[in-house]
């Protein structure tokens, strides 16, 4: 695994060979990453990554987190609540030598408590678990979605989306289905 594109372009980060089934631990690979970022910074979505508040979901090995600070994203809040993966991330936050844009948060993303608003969500659970409609919720209801932030979330299913969520995109690369939604919210869920 490596960083696609940006200040960080090139940089080889930890290796976990072809995941950790025990840990839940599924890198994206790095084709489906670059498809990602190019689906996100295409233009559609104007530009959803410089100087945003990113939150890295079930963040794994922190890929995703750190190839949008690569590419300009202000700050990244990784949360997950696996040793390995915590591990890893703090390996590869070492490794692009940005600890001064990172936060690590060791805890269930599906109970994550009141936070602050980010611009964009990575989500990437464990698939086929409904663990990606629970962390969504959660994030909502904790306030950790900024009004019209960008959802990536990665599932090998069809989701089901909270009501405040709108699917604007989804494509499917072999096992892996990404869905680019909105959060849309109500004025009862503006804080």
């Amino acid at each position: 695994m490596r960083i696609i594109a940006g200040r960080f372009r090139g940089l080889g980060l930890a290796n976990v060979g072809k995941g950790d089934a025990g840990a839940h631990l599924r890198p994206t690979t790095d084709r489906v990453r670059e498809s990602l970022f190019s689906m996100l910074t295409g233009g559609r979505f104007g530009d959803p990554i410089s100087d945003a508040r990113v939150l890295d979901l079930f963040a794994g090995t922190g890929a995703l987190g750190l190839e949008s600070l690569s590419r300009g994203a202000a700050h990244v809040t990784f949360v997950d609540d696996g040793r390995k993966a915590l591990s890893l991330i703090r390996e590869n936050i070492a490794k692009c030598r940005c600890a001064d844009q990172a936060t690590i948060i060791k805890r269930d993303a599906t109970r994550l408590g009141a936070g602050q608003p980010h611009d964009l969500i990575f989500l990437d659970p464990p698939y086929g678990k409904g663990l990606g409609e629970k962390a969504l919720t959660t994030a909502i209801t904790g306030g950790w979605l900024a009004p019209d932030a960008l959802i990536v979330w990665e599932e090998d299913t069809a989701i089901t989306p909270p009501d405040s969520i709108a699917v604007l995109d989804t494509r499917r690369y072999g096992d892996t289905t990404i869905s680019v939604c909105a959060f849309q919210p109500d004025q009862s869920q503006v804080g």
